[in-house]
């Protein structure tokens, strides 16, 4: 119980230090706004200074993936009669929902799961 209490103290004290450390930094103005809603998005710049130098971070946004309409069931099932977890690695955005599909949560998604699924999409 002690070494939990000594190791919460630990893990208190130096997330204050890193948050007064972030604080002190210093920010940068706000990127004027695009003056039209077609102009391509620039990258997101910050300048900090730091004991070593400047640091300049840009960030930009991650491409939205996409993917084409969903597969049959026959196909993603290899004809059988229900998509197992590894069978849904196949199409990415089943797998990535697979628990939410499988809704009796049996561990693998009937076609009727699999259709109504599909049309939440």
């Amino acid at each position: 119980m002690k070494s939990q209490k000594l190791l919460f103290a630990t893990l208190a004290a130096t997330g204050l230090l890193f948050a007064g450390n972030l604080i002190a930094q210093q920010t940068p103005a706000p990127a004027p706004a695009a003056s039209s809603p077609s102009a391509a998005t620039p990258p997101a710049t910050a300048v900090f200074q730091t004991p070593q130098g400047e640091l300049t971070i840009r960030s930009v946004a991650a491409p939205v993936p996409s993917f084409g309409p969903p597969p049959s069931f026959k196909q993603l099932s290899a004809g059988g009669k229900a998509i197992t977890a590894e069978q849904a690695v196949a199409y990415p955005p089943l797998a990535n929902d697979f628990i939410h599909a499988d809704s009796n949560k049996n561990g693998s998604i009937s076609k009727a799961e699999y259709e109504r699924w599909a049309k939440q999409l």
